[in-house]
Formats: C-alpha cells, structure tokens, sequence
C-alpha cells in the first residue's frame, strides 16, 4: 500500500506540472506572436558592437527554446558552427562596426576556442575594430580572444601565464579501504582510463603522453600569444617558467595586454570606435542573438551538404540526456541522411571522447553503409577519441584540429568484486545456485576466476583487435604499423596528420569545403543532422521517463559538490559499464 501511495502521488505531482507546462506553453505562443511585432524584439538582434562571451558553453549543436517569449533569453541558442557562420555574415554586415570579447574562465575545450579564434582571425579581413576586455583572463581565454586589435585587463584583476598542469586523483586506496576489488583488463600500455583504481599514481606511459598533448597545446599557445605581442614564442615561455607575470602591472609592463582599463574606460574606446555619443546608448548584440537571427542565411539551392552532429559519450540504445551519442538515436538520423537524394556529401562532426565499444560498432557500420550512398567526411572538435575515433575510421577523409584530442585507439573493461565488502562492512554475504560454470559472469558478488579472467581478457583483446583493423582499412595502413601507434595513446591533431590518423588539419569550414570537392556541387546549401532540439521537448521527455526528480537532484548535489562532481559522474560511468567492453579515454583532460 506504501507503495502504491508513493506511486499515486509522483504520478499526480507529475500530471499537474505538465499541465502547468502546457498553459506555460500556450501562454509563450501567445506572447511570441505579440512580441514578434514589437520593435524591442526586432531590434534585439542589431546593433553596432558584436559581443562574444567566453564564459557561455559553446555546443557543436544548437538548441531551441519555445519557453523563450514567456521567461525571456533565446529562442534559439546557437551551436559552433552557427557561431562562425555567423561571424563571416558579420565581416560584410554594414550594422556591425566591430566585436567586444567578454574574457573570464571559459567551459569550452581547446579545440572549440581554435576554431571560434579562426573565425575571429577571418572577421579581421573587413578591417573593423576588436576589443577584447575581462577582470580574470584564463590562457584559454586568452588563446581564443589572441587577434584582437587590443586585450584590456581590469587594474585590479588575475592574468594566466603559468604554462599548463593535468593533476589526476586515484582511488585504489579508497578501494583498499572500502575492500571493494576492482577487476581490470585492457589492451594497450597507453589505455590509462582504469589507472586511477589499479595504482597510485600515474604511470611513466601514461605521463609521457600527457606531457606530448600538453606540450602540443602549449605550442600552439604561444604562437597566439607571440602573434599578438610580436614577442618571441620563447620568449613567452621563459616568462612563464619564471613567472614573471604576476600582477596586473606585470602584464602591461611586458605587453601582455593593451592595457589595464576599468570597463567604463574600455567603452569610451568603443564609443570612439562607432561614434556613439556620450549621451545614447552603444547598441550591443550578443553573438547568440545574432547567430539565431542569421542562421538560415546563406546560398538557397536544393543540393544539401549534410553536416552529422555526435558530440558527447557514445551509449548503447536511445539518448536519455542531452548531449550523448546513442547507438539507436543516432543511427535513425544517419538513415535519414542516407535516404535524402538532396544531399550530395556528408560531413561527420565528430566531438566525443568515446564509450561503448558495441555502441560504436553499431554506428560504424550504418556510416559505412551510408559512405556507400554519398561522400563521408569526418570533422573532428576538441575530442575524437577511442569510440570518437573508431566511427570515423571509414571515412573519406579525416580533418581535425591541431588541439583536437584524438587517438586513444584501445580497449577496456573493469568490475568490482564487492563481496568483502559487503560481508566485512556491511554483513551482507552471497549464495546461489547455477546449472552452467559461467552462468553468473559477470559478477560483483564474488572475484572472479583465473578462467574468467582470460575469457574477458580475450574479449578485450579481440575487440582491440577489430578496432585496429578497421584502422588499418580506412587510413590505408598496415595493421603492424597502426599497432606502434596505438596502444591506446592519445594524440593531438597535429601529431595525429604527422603519423597518418588524420589527413589534414582544418575546420569544420575545411571538412564542408573538402565535401563540396568530393561532391562536385557548385550550389549547395549546408544543414545539420539531427534537428536542433528544443528544451521543452527534453523536459516533458523527462517528465515521461519520471527522471525529473532524478535531474533536479543531480542539479543540487553538481552545484553543491562544484568541480569534483567530475568524480563522482565518472565512478558513476564505470559502475554502469561493469563487465563491458569500453572504448574512451583516459580521462577527459582538464588542460590548464
């Protein structure tokens, strides 16, 4: 009966919160009508001054919002390439005058900040102004707003110039503790993503290719930097190892920045760069209005270049959050993909460090039956790794970034053996009866046997296997040779053109130029795969899979927890995983 009553209330609790979103809903569609005939509303989207905010999160795919009339923000929240699309509108936009970068920490990976930094270094081929100003400036930050006319820092505020740290934490302690056995296998020295649970620290393999990525992006650090001092790239560096830049002062006496202003101060400079006077307002629009405004602007043709959003974890089954690469999901949109004549080439936007490895070979094998139909192109964000890398073996041609993060060709599986435990701890012990030797493998109620262990050692090993054939298939080389360069190492994109996994390095904008070539199309328009999503659509959904109280949770503890949540979500993943085979990186990198 408790239980019943628990059931009736959630159920009720539920019905009467969709129904308020449902009157919400009415209520943002009656108000959209009206707002869309005032002049506020049409004047959201002009203005002279075009500002970027570092600190938003910049996802390959856009979103809509349908709530937006009722509760104000946007309509529709732009994806990376709507942000540079919109960006080369902006170059021959007479309205805008010049860009304001709003500098501070930023979420976004090194890659996504290459790719906003050349549409940047683009923008400045129409001659207009870029300022770039912020009270903390992050060397991300900083990277990403480099060809700006002047970077101005606030008197008072903290500048990065420390060269770049990856700290680790490890668990296997805690196991020790806790008597919770994990039970690991994997193939490749390089694999490190069950280190944290089988040592102490990192492993020499493992450090030396964390030192090559960060050395890769660090290279490509200073060369910003350089270019937007004039200063010597060594140079640079040595001022990092000897932390000569400390203060705010420090920054300006090097030439580090333009500057040291407060804001009011950097807007007279924008004032005097637009004509605003003193009295009216400057006429700011931010990029992610001005990007939803502009979105469908380009060539009108029937030919279509399809650009295939995956970014996040790739998954077995249907999505359930946002942002993850769902086997069965995602192989509908691709079938849709293959099915539409109108598009002549596809370009595979690749930004996942991985996951399944039974989910990735579910993908690889519809992208290989659409390669048949139509050109493959694969265009690589800030992660292409493991699973990220083993959908995009098979393509035409791989283009990826010189911060991609890519490689990671390796597999692995692990479990937990709880029952010490659950015995010593807790008094819990285990007993059961079965009519097969392997009838209960896998398991987390007892370790396993010497036996048991070969078999999952020779599953992962026969997975790895696969993968590096496939390797050697798509990039053309032999399977010894794809052996000395995975292992499970991660390499950046540059290192990945140098030793043949990718083919060149380039953008989203070099990947489409790549496929128009292929296709041999002189009009085309570009469109994205699968549609944007919209926000009420993914709450109700959650509101049918009665996971809202579940989100809201998670909400609560991420915000109480802060940055270490990262932990507690990866334990999460590998407690889901127990006993299958993985395809993902070590970690996701924090590089800072």
């Amino acid at each position: 009966m408790k239980e019943f009553f628990k059931m009736f209330f959630a159920s009720a609790l539920a019905m009467v919160v969709v129904s308020i979103i449902s009157v919400v809903v009415c209520v943002a569609v009656v108000m959209g009508i009206a707002s869309s005939l005032s002049e506020k509303d049409v004047t959201k989207t002009k203005g002279d001054v075009l500002v970027i905010d570092l600190a938003k999160r910049i996802h390959e795919q856009g979103e809509i919002n349908s709530l937006a009339a009722l509760g104000g923000g946007n309509d529709y929240v732009p994806g990376l390439y709507d942000i540079t699309k919109a960006l080369a509108y902006a170059k021959t936009d007479g309205g805008i005058k010049g860009i304001l970068i709003k500098l501070g920490p930023t979420p976004n990976g090194w890659a996504t900040l290459q790719q906003l930094r050349a549409a940047l270094e683009d923008f400045k081929i129409s001659k207009k102004f870029i300022y770039a100003y912020g009270e903390d400036i992050t060397q991300a930050a900083y990277f990403a707003a480099s060809p700006a006319d002047s970077i101005y820092l606030n008197p008072a505020g903290d500048i990065g110039l420390k060269g770049f740290a990856t700290t680790l934490a490890f668990f296997k302690g805690t196991l020790d503790k806790l008597e919770l056995e994990p039970e690991i296998f994997y193939a490749g020295k390089f694999k490190s993503a069950t280190e944290p649970f089988r040592a102490e620290k990192m492993s020499e393999p493992n450090k030396l290719q964390v030192a090559a990525f960060q050395n890769g992006i660090w290279g490509q650090y200073l060369d910003a930097a350089s270019e937007y001092t004039g200063v010597p790239r060594d140079t640079i560096h040595q001022w990092a190892v000897r932390g000569s830049i400390q203060f705010p002062a420090d920054a300006a006496k090097y030439g580090f920045v333009a500057g040291l202003l407060y804001w009011d101060q950097v807007e007279q400079r924008i004032r005097a760069k637009t004509g605003t006077p003193e009295k009216n307002n400057i006429k700011y629009v931010s990029i992610v209005d001005y990007a939803g405004a502009h979105k469908n602007e380009g060539k009108l043709s029937e030919n279509k270049i399809a650009v295939l959003i995956a970014e996040g974890n790739i998954v077995d089954g249907e999505e359930k959050d946002d942002n993850q690469i769902a086997s069965k999901t995602f192989c509908e949109a691709i079938r849709k993909v293959a099915k539409d004549d109108k598009i002549k080439a596809v370009v595979l936007r690749v930004n996942s460090p991985g996951g399944s490895a039974l989910a990735s070979e579910v993908i690889l094998r519809e992208l290989v039956l659409l390669k048949q139909k139509k050109h493959l192109i694969v265009s690589m964000g800030d992660y292409a790794a493991s699973g990220g890398y083993y959908i995009s073996t098979m393509a035409d041609s791989i283009f990826a970034l010189p911060n991609t993060l890519t490689g990671s060709i390796g597999v692995f599986g692990m479990m937990f053996a709880m029952d010490k435990l659950a015995k010593n701890k807790l008094g819990i012990t285990f007993d059961g009866v079965k009519n097969a030797p392997y009838a209960d493998v896998p398991t987390s109620t007892r370790p396993l046997t010497p036996e048991e262990g070969k078999m999952i050692q020779a599953s992962v090993d026969t997975i790895y296997a696969i993968f590096k054939r496939h390797v050697a298939s798509g990039r053309k080389l032999d399977v010894a040779d794809v052996d000395t360069i995975s292992q499970g190492r991660v390499w950046t994109g540059s290192d990945a053109y140098e030793i043949g996994l990718v083919d060149g390095l380039g953008g989203l904008d070099r990947a489409i130029a790549s496929a128009v070539s292929m296709a041999k199309v002189k009009d085309y328009k570009v469109v994205t795969y699968p549609a944007p999503a919209d926000k009420l659509e993914k709450l109700l959904k959650k509101f049918d899979n009665n996971t809202e109280m579940k989100a809201a949770i998670k909400t609560a503890i991420k915000e109480e927890v802060g940055p270490e949540y990262e932990w507690i979500e990866r334990i999460q993943d590998l407690r889901k995983m127990n006993g299958k085979a993985m395809m993902a990186m070590p970690w996701v990198p924090v590089v800072e």
